[in-house]
Order: C-alpha cells, then sequence, then structure tokens
C-alpha cells in the first residue's frame, strides 16, 4: 500500500510566472499531495520591503486555481510556522532563491515534534527572466 506523502511548498507568488510554475511542478513530484502556502501581505512587507502588488486574496485565489496544487493557504503573520505544525507534511520543498524563515527550520520543526524531509532546490526555471523583482521592474 503506497503511502501518502504530503509536500508543503511557501511563497509569496507575486506576479505568477513560469518560474513559479516550475518550482510548484518540481515540489509536486516529491508526494501526492501539494499544500501551497502563500505569504501575507505584511509577511511580505515584513521580508521585501514593500507591500507586493497583488492582495493575498488575489494571490491566494490564482494558487488554487492551479490544477497541480491540492490546497492553498494563506499563511499566519503571528507564527510562521503554525500552518507547518497543522498540515504535518513529510515534505518541506524550497525554492532556489528562498532564504527567510529557513535556516533553522529543521531545529524549529523538531522542537514542535516534526521532522519533515527538507528539500532546498539548487534550479531554477530561467533565473535571469522569471523573477518577480525583474517582472517588477518591467511595469
Amino acid at each position: 500500500m503506497n503511502k501518502t506523502k504530503k509536500v508543503l511548498a511557501f511563497g509569496t507568488f507575486d506576479i505568477f510566472h513560469k518560474g513559479h510554475e516550475f518550482y510548484l511542478k518540481q515540489a509536486r513530484k516529491h508526494g501526492n499531495i501539494l499544500n501551497v502556502v502563500v505569504a501575507r501581505d505584511s509577511t511580505v512587507k515584513q521580508i521585501k520591503g514593500k507591500a507586493p502588488l497583488n492582495s493575498e486574496s488575489k494571490r491566494l485565489a490564482k494558487i488554487k486555481s492551479l490544477n497541480y496544487v491540492d490546497n492553498a493557504f494563506l499563511g499566519y503573520e503571528e507564527d510562521k510556522y503554525k500552518i507547518i505544525e497543522e498540515l504535518k507534511p513529510d515534505i518541506i520543498c524550497i525554492g532556489y532563491d528562498q532564504n527567510s524563515f529557513t535556516d533553522n527550520l529543521k531545529i524549529i520543526l523538531k522542537k514542535i515534534g516534526l521532522n519533515p524531509k527538507i528539500i532546498k532546490f539548487k534550479k531554477a526555471f530561467k533565473p535571469e527572466l522569471y523573477k518577480t523583482s525583474k517582472l517588477h521592474s518591467l511595469d
């Protein structure tokens, strides 16, 4: 009997592009349920120093509309790790350029009784073209 493998991926997904699609499809390959956490507007502002172009509800709706994503959620503003505790993923996939809240992730998760496999992707899909910060500058 095949055990269900729950994969968790995170992101802002402000201007959804082929790089995001590549990341989420790569994450999908590691399990049979893909849950995606979309960053709150306040978290994006905290990390990037500016608000996203698209609201969290718009960004969440976009991720929910993708046929290769099983579930999408907004993260928590006060406790960034609470959603991980609730979803209990078997695997967490982190994008090649994601550094926020990932440094001590394994240690923090162990403290709350979780031990998912953490995969940090080394490859991106044409990051010279498909990176939200580059697409922002085209506006």
